[in-house]
């Protein structure tokens, strides 16, 4: 009989975790490491730090000294409750999570020739419509924990939708990406999602699967391991409770990759070595929270940084899209493809990579985006962008973005090619198959879009005050206006009130008095505009209507016309109206295609 827990408590949080397959969950075998179905899931049960129904372990209680006094007493010094790693016939079951998914759920276990566990024996799969299977998962339930912010405790309730194969990364495809976002969308549900994957491939999956989840509301962290849990010295232990406390006690809508005690938005990043514990860097974007020997971290936003535990609303966990759905894209361009130039590179090889069926190429460019000069690898490039092959130019070095600072790499934008920042291979190539998949887009609709920073993938060029013949007096009191809200909307009082803010007069002596330095209308203004989108992302965080509606109203563009890309302004509009800010989102980089 199932015990299914739908009661949703107001101190627990409901995550899943999709697991994929990987290192994190691999035993070694014959051939080496391979993964073993159920073991990850059972070896999460048997660990109280992952699994305490009863709160009665010493996780629970070692907060204090007088908790663990209390619970040293009660065990009568047992080192911990005795917890069997497999729950025997007579076992409670434990309360399920119902849990959807596009295949079917639910395998053997992990005893050959034996009824398997009855932690399992109940994953009763039924086919609920077309595409669509049903299961009610036992769920796990982490100790009760608390972080900074935060006046109570809560604790973690999880499922784990267990992939069936598990998957090398090495062997992930696009269609899995797919799968994978298709997943979250039919258990949006759940207040957060932990995505178990191989690291190999991860920051291809995390660059994909920002594009695909379109209106994110919620969390979605991506992690894995080095070292398998299986191992007793390993990282999967930290990687995947840092993934589960972040997830389950804030709001961070968008896709995240977290490793190594850092997290990291999930387009920004490259794995850059396969055998150091960190394994990943983001060296074009600064991590947004980082956990070192304490939950402290701060998410930043390009250059401003919000303290998380002050400016992410701790406690209750509600998703700030409210009942809405996250829409999913189900479709991915394949035919794209990744070219690294390198000297004495010939032209017969680049146009053997831009022949059909090809329709996208990512050009790793030299430097700053650089390419050789020679006039028959010219000619191929601007044939292949005539024929309407889209190709980005992003540069082979890990940091800094491509330019027009050189003659060299000015040829390749007047040969038709499109400069793509400073994004990652990874998530170059990811947005690339994406946009190519919506048949709605043209091609120059496309080439314009691969350099507007939909999920915050790359960095926009310096925003630019809009024309006309403002004073400087002018633009400081429009300035001053974006600071009051600032400084109203930093408070801790409830978005509603309205604080008091006292400004001292000013006398003859100082209002005559001279700036100590000077200021023109411009650099103005452009600090006015520079601040534009940290306060629309501040304003929606404390679900400021009057802020929003400020901020929406100004007027401000960006530009590089030398670049014809159409960027979004500071308040997050297309130039000519088209709104493309998904509002819902707590100072996420999601940003709605215009339809």
């Amino acid at each position: 009989m199932m015990n299914d827990f739908s009661a949703h408590l107001a101190d627990e949080a409901r995550v899943l975790i999709i697991y994929t397959g990987g290192t994190i969950g691999m035993l070694v075998g014959q051939q080496g490491l391979t993964t073993e179905p159920s073991f990850l899931t059972e070896t999460l049960r048997s660990q109280a730090r992952f699994h305490d129904p009863g709160q009665h372990s010493l996780f629970s209680h070692s907060g204090s000294v007088q908790g663990f006094r209390e619970w040293s007493s009660a065990s009568s010094g047992r080192s911990s409750p005795q917890t069997g790693a497999v729950p025997d016939a007579h076992s409670p079951q434990p309360p399920t999570l119902r849990v959807r998914s596009s295949r079917p759920i639910g395998r053997t276990g992990l005893w050959p020739g034996k009824d398997q566990p009855s932690s399992l024996s109940f994953h009763s799969c039924v086919q609920v419509s077309d595409g669509v299977y049903e299961a009610h998962l036992p769920s796990l339930v982490t100790p009760r924990s608390t972080v900074p912010g935060s006046t109570g405790s809560k604790c973690i309730r999880y499922a784990v939708l267990e992939w069936d194969p598990l998957l090398d990364s090495s062997n992930v495809e696009m269609t899995d990406w797919i799968c994978i976002a298709t997943e979250i969308e039919l258990n949006y549900n759940f207040d957060a999602f932990v995505i178990l994957h191989g690291t190999d491939t991860m920051s291809y999956s995390s660059s994909a699967l920002s594009f695909l989840l379109e209106d994110l509301g919620k969390t979605v962290i991506l992690t894995g391991a080095q070292i398998p849990l299986s191992q007793l010295r390993n990282d999967a232990t930290d990687n995947l409770m840092g993934a589960l406390m972040i997830a389950g006690h804030y709001i961070i809508p968008e896709v995240c990759l977290y490793f190594n005690h850092m997290l990291y938005r999930g387009n920004r990043v490259s794995k850059v070595s396969s055998y150091d514990l960190n394994a990943f860097d983001s060296p074009n974007f600064p991590p947004l929270l980082g956990l070192k020997s304490r939950l402290i971290g701060t998410m930043s936003f390009g250059k401003l940084v919000f303290d998380v535990f002050e400016r992410i609303k701790a406690g209750s966990l509600v998703s700030v899209s409210g009942s809405c759905q996250s829409e999913v894209s189900i479709e991915m361009n394949p035919r794209v493809a990744t070219l690294r130039l390198f000297p004495g590179i010939t032209a017969a090889t680049v146009r053997a990579f831009s022949m059909p069926p090809t329709q996208g190429v990512i050009l790793e460019t030299f430097g700053a985006g650089n390419a050789p000069q020679r006039s028959d690898l010219m000619n191929v490039l601007r044939e292949a962008c005539d024929r309407g092959v889209v190709v980005v130019a992003i540069s082979q070095c890990s940091k800094g973005s491509v330019s027009d600072a050189y003659e060299t790499g000015r040829t390749l934008l007047q040969a038709g090619v499109v400069p793509g920042g400073d994004m990652t291979p990874e998530c170059a190539l990811a947005k690339l198959s994406y946009l190519l998949s919506k048949s709605e887009f043209s091609m120059s609709e496309v080439r314009k879009l691969m350099g507007v920073p939909l999920r915050g993938e790359l960095t926009r060029p310096g925003l630019v005050p809009p024309p006309g013949q403002l004073t400087v007096q002018q633009n400081l009191e429009s300035l001053n206006g974006a600071l009051s809200h600032f400084s109203r909307l930093s408070q801790s009082t409830p978005a509603h009130s309205k604080p008091q803010i006292l400004v001292s007069g000013l006398d003859e002596a100082s209002q005559d008095s001279a700036a100590p330095w000077s200021w023109t209308a411009a650099e103005a203004a452009s600090t006015e505009a520079a601040l534009y989108p940290f306060l629309l992302h501040l304003a929606v965080a404390k679900n400021d209507i009057e802020s929003i509606q400020f901020c929406l109203s100004k007027n401000i563009t960006s530009g590089d016309e030398r670049s014809g890309v159409n960027f979004p302004d500071a308040a997050g509009l297309i130039p000519g109206g088209s709104s493309i800010v998904s509002i819902r989102a707590l100072g996420g980089p999601h940003y709605t295609l215009p339809r």
